[in-house]
């Protein structure tokens, strides 16, 4: 178990030291349930009143919080306790998965693959023919890595995972388990016949960018014609659909169970939260920022804040809101 004095933790992050504790931190936990050996965090003013019950003895705060430590106590003041927060976890981060043999004896590998140096390759991964591999790259068992697909510098892939053929994943990515990368788009017309439904092939493929982590159970389909390209440093949370075509500028985040439709273009740093869906063919620009489980149909300038359903300029739908909730009063 890995474990700290306050002088150590304070040392990492740069922080002013109140008051002391010399109880040795063995990791992070909120206000309400961390015991006497573990350290926390206090961002808000509101969640001070909590310091006092909690059996923290240390805890992390902004700088404009005013708080006294208390008895074999400590505070580290910051300038963001919430940056400050991301960095002590990584002084407790878990020791990852062990692999005893880099390459296992049961991973199915092609004669044609190229491989970089200190690639690691798990139990029952299927990797196809000229697959290229960076250096460090780590596939985590039953992976499965398709014909023509490249993927950069110490990428680490977990299990579950399928990247399909010709598809293109950038250096020091993250994918969690059981995502699909480059699976057919969503492409289909009434057959001629009048009787079915006629597939609209997909021979494109799926561009990923340097720095992106994509969650559990993600989709990102393949283009219709070229590419479904997602930029670098995007955030792409658990259970989320990226239609074919799609384009996504750098350092998006899409929260957990939103999609985009086909052809969708966002420009860089934008924000989707959870539930919000983005018609196809819809361009919103850089920074615009979509509330959660709303629906864009319409094209946003940069900067905007949209949400509802449909989504429109967010301080318009907050007027909205009021009047309903007004006439909902006076109608009863």
């Amino acid at each position: 178990m890995k474990h700290y004095s306050i002088q150590e933790i304070n040392a990492k992050l740069n922080g002013v030291l109140i008051g002391n504790t010399t109880t040795v931190i063995t990791g992070p936990e909120q206000l309400e349930y961390a015991t006497n050996e573990q350290i926390t965090f206090i961002g808000n003013r509101k969640y001070v009143k909590l310091w006092e019950t909690s059996k923290a003895c240390a805890a992390i705060i902004n700088n404009d919080i005013e708080l006294e430590p208390g008895n074999n106590r400590a505070l580290i003041k910051v300038k963001n306790a919430d940056v400050a927060m991301a960095e002590l976890l990584e002084l407790f981060i878990p020791e990852t998965p062990v692999f005893e043999e880099d390459i296992h004896s049961t991973a199915v590998i092609h004669a044609t693959i190229i491989m970089g140096k200190g690639c690691k390759i798990g139990a029952g991964c299927y990797v196809g023919k000229n697959v290229k591999l960076g250096d460090g790259v780590t596939l985590y068992p039953n992976t499965t890595i398709l014909d023509n697909t490249t993927i950069g510098n110490h990428s680490t892939i977990w299990s579950g995972t399928v990247i399909r053929e010709r598809c293109v994943v950038g250096s020091y990515c993250i994918i969690h388990p059981n995502v699909t990368i480059g699976a057919d788009g969503f492409g289909f017309r009434p057959s001629p016949d009048g009787k079915g439904l006629l597939k609209i092939p997909h021979i494109g493929n799926v561009i990923i960018g340097n720095g992106v982590e994509i969650g559990s159970s993600t989709c990102i389909d393949r283009g219709k014609f070229s590419a479904t390209v997602v930029g670098d440093g995007c955030k792409i949370d658990n259970l989320v659909q990226i239609g074919h075509n799609s384009k996504m500028g750098r350092c998006c985040i899409m929260a957990g169970s939103s999609g985009l439709a086909g052809s969708v273009t966002l420009g860089n740093g934008v924000i989707i939260g959870g539930g919000a869906c983005i018609s196809d063919h819809v361009t919103l620009g850089n920074g615009v920022q979509v509330g959660g489980c709303s629906g864009v149909i319409n094209n946003a300038e940069d900067g905007k804040k949209l949400m509802g359903y449909p989504a429109v300029d967010a301080r318009e739908q907050m007027k909205q809101w009021v009047v309903l909730r007004k006439l909902a009063r006076d109608s009863k």
